[in-house]
């Protein structure tokens, strides 16, 4: 059976682990103020087409905006796991590494958020680049594992 020791920079990956936390929570706050101000109630996840369409014309890029604060907040929620999961097994062997695709992960989820909400349908490319490094991440984890497995 391997032992695994977890190396002194460990900690770093640690960190960018937790800020997720703070991410998401950012994004679970932002949702909750657009919600408000699109007038859109429990337990609705998202104002329907319907709505949107018919709406007047402030109250319609207000649910529009919602809707793009919903979708940005669940596309988080969706990838945490495994963006997670990615920096705590590359840290194992690259923890440096692991924290940095990390830090740059959460960086681009709220630019992501960020530019959806602002910037409409294009905006949410502006945070491409953690995605980038999630892929990034996955490569490191699979190297780490790799490592664990054949003993290297």
């Amino acid at each position: 059976m391997a032992t695994i020791q977890l190396p002194a920079e460990y900690g770093y990956t640690l960190a960018a682990a937790v800020s997720t936390f703070f991410v998401g929570s950012w994004l679970g706050i932002r949702v909750t103020k657009f919600r408000k101000a699109a007038r859109i109630p429990y337990p609705y996840e998202y104002a329907s087409y319907e709505q949107v369409t018919s709406a007047s014309p402030a109250q319609s890029k207000a649910m529009d905006t919602f809707n793009r604060a919903q979708r940005g907040h669940q596309n988080f929620l969706e990838n945490q796991g495994s963006a997670v999961g990615a920096m705590l097994i590359a840290g194992l062997r690259y923890p440096v590494a692991s924290a940095v695709l990390g830090g740059i992960w959460s960086l681009g989820r709220v630019v992501y958020a960020w530019g959806y909400t602002s910037g409409g349908e294009k905006g949410r490319y502006r945070g491409i680049f953690g995605q980038l490094a999630q892929y990034v991440l996955y490569g490191f984890a699979v190297k780490s594992v790799w490592d664990v497995v054949s003993g290297a």
